[in-house]
């Protein structure tokens, strides 16, 4: 049976719009498990990269309760919450939001320097570890503004990784790549949850989904669907296209 690592529990969100309340998020039920590579789809406006910030704790639930560890998180303190998002979570955006005036080297290591749960020493021989496995140690010096959008990319999954977080949050990690950036930064989340990375990965992109083992449907701030595959597989991809694409149309995608 798997370990739930994260759960919601009637979990709500709402923002002041013309005078009234638009609600995004809806009386969400939801366990994340240890190791799974979760999906959440929907339509522009239904809720995902609301869902997926109010369950890291980047942004705070209206109501309802986001329980990790025990604790729920949408009650915490601001330095609370600052210092579980740095040591327990990782993240990944859309927009890499790289230092512009720090090296790629130091872009991955700064969090986990503020960690300090590792030594220095560890510190950089573990970014060393992952600016190779991300095959952009090669210009780990280079300023984020001197290397493609698909290398500041890989660099920021490192970075987000340094501190071997419990969960990896990523917000459309692909949007902004071209064809083959994308297959390498999906192929770099696919080989760290193979490895036993917890993954909840927000996406548009029917490719980029076909990556996870656990697909949610979201619509008007509510899952009203769910899809459990088998684990990714390349040599299936095709098949595995047509199983969600048919999932998709049912739910009117």
């Amino acid at each position: 049976m798997k370990k739930t690592i994260l759960s919601a529990k009637d979990l709500c969100k709402s923002f002041a719009h013309n005078g009234g309340q638009l609600h995004v998020l809806s009386h969400v039920e939801l366990d994340l498990y240890e190791g799974d590579f979760t999906v959440v789809m929907g339509a522009s406006g239904s809720g995902k990269s609301t869902l997926l910030y109010a369950l890291s704790g980047m942004d705070r639930a209206t109501a309802g309760e986001v329980l990790y560890d025990g604790k729920d998180i949408v009650k915490m303190k601001e330095k609370e919450l600052a210092k579980l998002r740095y040591r327990d979570f990782g993240f990944i955006f859309q927009q890499m939001h790289l230092v512009s005036n720090l090296t790629l080297f130091e872009n991955v290591a700064v969090p986990g320097y503020l960690d300090k749960r590792q030594s220095a020493g560890e510190v950089r021989n573990r970014a060393e570890q992952l600016l190779e496995k991300m095959s952009v140690s090669q210009i780990k010096t280079h300023l984020p503004s001197q290397v493609s959008g698909g290398e500041q990319q890989r660099c920021a999954v490192a970075r987000a990784v340094i501190n071997k977080p419990k969960m990896l949050f990523a917000d459309e990690p692909t949007g902004a790549l071209n064809r083959r950036n994308t297959t390498d930064v999906l192929d770099l989340l696919t080989e760290l949850n193979r490895e036993g990375q917890s993954v909840l990965m927000v996406t548009h992109d029917l490719r980029a989904a076909l990556r996870g083992n656990r697909i949610l449907y979201l619509e008007d701030g509510k899952i009203i669907g769910e899809l459990t595959l088998p684990d990714y597989v390349a040599d299936d991809e095709k098949a595995r296209e047509t199983q969600v694409n048919a999932w998709l149309t049912s739910l009117e995608w």
